[in-house]
């Protein structure tokens, strides 16, 4: 006769400030990034894990030297615990639009031009309307904001170059145009505009790769047939806009840069815009969301405001 064993078995169970705690481990590879993350002492977050671990029945972390990975439990857990991170975080959206209180906080990305230059500006009108919503804003380039936004990091981005994953819906917002910069005292200063040939016997700062600004540039080149951009004088690729132009004004080299970028540099003339003869280089700015994932109350609030601001 068989033994009924199946009440030896112990239920799976946890909580969502369990979930909430592994997920943030997983994400950070870290227990004290975790922490941090999560406002808790290190040992707390340890403790919670431990826990997680026997209320699941199943080791869910591997300590690899500095560095924690998920098991092959963990990877399955970290799923599904994203998903249900998720519905609760919409359901309590949900159910302070109904009580007519917007009030939470909203996680978006923003890749350089955009996020430096253009919605810092425009964030004070949001916040008269929503005084109760706090809003985060990650800045990086263009290529690690579609990412973060697919991973479910960010509801929200806006970056320099149209998207072609088929999962991001885009929608236009702002202008911008990109121009050459040369500092003050260049010998080029005072033109108006120079050639392709020009620029290619001068020392020459690019954006790093996964830069909106870059493709840009690159897709403007293409267009013109002028010479691959492996035959300008590169002496440096930088991460930001702000470095860019720290290198123009130290005299490293020349760039081409968003006219939006530039304003305080032109206001004082520390640094000097020209053209690109017979190229003139138009570029907008995206707003990007993941279609597959639901719009919370206060993610729709903040597409309707963004809506509201675009210069199509």
């Amino acid at each position: 006769m068989k033994k009924d064993v199946a009440h030896n078995i112990p239920s799976i169970d946890f909580d969502f400030r369990q979930l909430e705690i592994f997920c943030r481990v997983v994400e950070l590879k870290s227990f004290s990034k975790a922490a941090d993350a999560v406002f808790l002492a290190q040992p707390s977050v340890s403790e919670r894990i431990a826990t997680l671990e026997s209320r699941v029945g199943t080791q869910l972390l591997d300590r690899l030297g500095r560095q924690v990975v998920p098991t092959a439990a963990g990877k399955l857990l970290y799923k599904h615990a994203c998903l249900l991170l998720d519905m609760k975080k919409h359901a309590c959206n949900e159910m302070q639009g109904f009580l007519g209180t917007q009030k939470g906080k909203i996680h978006m990305g923003g890749s350089t031009i955009p996020g430096e230059y253009i919605f810092p500006k425009i964030l004070k009108k949001f916040r008269k309307k929503h005084p109760l919503v706090t809003v985060t804003l990650t800045i990086s380039d263009t290529s690690t904001i579609e990412k973060r936004v697919m991973n479910g990091d960010f509801e929200l981005g806006v970056v320099g170059s149209k998207s072609t994953n088929d999962n991001l819906i885009c929608r236009e917002l702002w202008k911008d145009e990109l121009v050459l910069a040369v500092p003050f005292d260049h010998k080029w200063a005072d033109k108006k505009q120079v050639t392709f040939d020009d620029l290619s016997k001068e020392p020459f700062i690019l954006r790093e790769t996964g830069s909106g600004t870059l493709k840009i540039i690159k897709e403007y080149f293409k267009l013109s047939h002028a010479k691959n951009m492996d035959s300008f004088n590169i002496v440096a690729r930088l991460g930001s806009s702000t470095a860019v132009k720290e290198g123009i004004r130290s005299g490293l080299g020349i760039s081409i840069l968003s006219l939006r970028a530039l304003d305080t540099e032109l206001k004082t003339g520390i640094i000097k815009a020209l053209k690109i003869k017979d190229l003139a280089m138009l570029r907008k700015f995206y707003l990007i969301r993941d279609k597959r994932r639901n719009v919370s109350p206060l993610c729709q609030a903040m597409l309707d405001f963004l809506a509201s601001t675009s210069e199509k």
